[in-house]
């Protein structure tokens, strides 16, 4: 690595701290113009940000990627349009920075209180997903902290452009315009000297294929929050309506198979399989969904003249992030907890039953970040639970877990007032 790119590397985190701790105390009032003239501008130069993304797709390596894959990197008016309402949602949260969490008289007087403060300086790094540049920017600037931005060689070109826009809201709002950086290459040594500046940088957060999250995880000296997969189980209970299971599974595995909330693996309850499961799979055959099957499954779609493949072990503890789904039948719902315990990731994982007591077992048996009872698995995303955006989903239990908000993006330190005391 040439010490250049390690010079600029360590500069743009110095440049971090010193805006972090301007950001820190800068007004809510302030926070909020920024980020509305971000949705402006997301609006306004919309084609400018659509002509850097198309040129990242015209590039030989993107023609390459899976059509799940580069559907992630793709931009549209649309999606655009949704990035600009996110903001708008982030201006509307209250401020978390200065939020009493206790507070506490002592009985020598002291009063102490916890408040939530900014972590500090969190460095982010992300593949093929040109829209986290904006999620990360914009709960990082609302909760008071900086953001160093390391996005994938497959959207560098939005990225670039997207966080221009950033540092140009900034700037409008008198904001440092240092509190949200992009790194401004893709050579894999800027990351390893960003690994190391542990007094600079306070979180990593990586947001990719797993392979990026170990390497991250093994050459970080900062803390880092991971989210390896989200293999995302739906079970079919004995007493489920039918026709909403058919419904969720269609939808978590076929809306967006790319994505981390979406589908991997159907567990179906060995009481209703043969019901169930022809109908299920007809309709993900129509959406092209391949299925992958165990034996009790496979001789039901077989009975019906219904396509499938054979599973593999391997299959049953895959992320596809793509239009294939494992199947299984389970004799019982303690079964199926527990294989979703054994093989899932911890992220996503749904059951669909009428029965409330076995829903119960299982919303409190499956240990997962989030846990969901009649509902699609793709729920599990900040903008859907009303946190205006993500900066990732958590599937580890220190600091965070689920869909890390504003408040995810938060620590805390004591203020403790006295009137003369002294310790003996």
């Amino acid at each position: 690595m040439s010490a250049d790119l390690a010079s600029t590397v360590t500069q743009i985190a110095q440049r971090a701290r010193a805006a972090s701790l301007v950001l820190a105390i800068a007004p809510t009032a302030a926070k909020d113009a920024a980020l509305l003239r971000l949705a402006e501008l997301l609006e306004k130069k919309s084609a400018e940000l659509l002509a850097a993304n198309h040129r990242d797709l015209a590039a030989p390596d993107a023609a390459l990627l899976p059509a799940a894959q580069r559907d992630r990197l793709t931009l549209t008016e649309k999606r655009l349009a949704q990035l600009a309402e996110s903001v708008r949602q982030v201006v509307a949260l209250p401020d978390p920075v200065g939020n009493i969490l206790e507070d506490i008289t002592r009985p020598n007087g002291l009063r102490l209180r916890k408040v939530r403060v900014p972590i500090g300086v969190v460095g982010i790094i992300y593949e093929a997903r040109p829209n986290v540049t904006i999620d990360c920017a914009i709960l990082c600037l609302k909760s008071g902290n900086a953001a160093i931005l390391r996005g994938g060689s497959e959207c560098f070109h939005t990225n670039m452009a997207l966080a221009a826009l950033v540092q140009e809201a900034l700037a409008h709002a008198q904001l440092p315009a240092d509190a949200v950086q992009l790194i401004p290459t893709t050579d894999r040594a800027a990351l390893t000297t960003l690994l190391k500046l542990d007094t600079l940088i306070h979180c990593i957060i990586p947001r990719g294929g797993e392979s990026l999250i170990r390497f991250v995880a093994q050459n970080s000296t900062i803390p880092v929050i991971k989210h390896y997969t989200g293999i995302c189980f739906v079970y079919a209970d004995r007493d489920a309506d039918l026709a909403m299971a058919e419904k969720i599974v269609l939808n978590a595995k076929v809306s967006r198979p790319g994505v981390c909330n979406a589908a991997e693996q159907l567990l179906v309850h060995r009481d209703i399989a043969k019901k169930f499961l022809p109908q299920a799979a007809r309709a993900l055959l129509a959406q092209k969904v391949q299925l992958r099957c165990d034996p009790a499954s496979a001789a039901i779609l077989d009975h019906e003249k219904l396509s499938f493949t054979p599973a593999t072990e391997a299959d049953y503890r895959t992320e596809f992030l793509d239009l294939i789904l494992a199947v299984r039948v389970v004799d019982s719902l303690d079964t199926a907890i527990a294989t979703i315990n054994r093989d899932s990731s911890a992220h996503s994982d749904a059951i669909v039953t009428t029965d409330e007591a076995a829903a119960q077992k299982f919303l409190a048996g499956v240990d997962s970040a989030t846990v969901f009872w009649n509902a699609s698995t793709r729920f599990h995303d900040g903008f859907e639970f009303g946190l205006g955006a993500e900066i990732g989903i958590s599937t580890d239990r220190l600091h965070a877990r689920g869909p890390m908000g504003l408040n995810e993006l938060c620590s805390h330190k004591w203020l403790v007032t006295g009137t003369g005391q002294v310790r003996g």
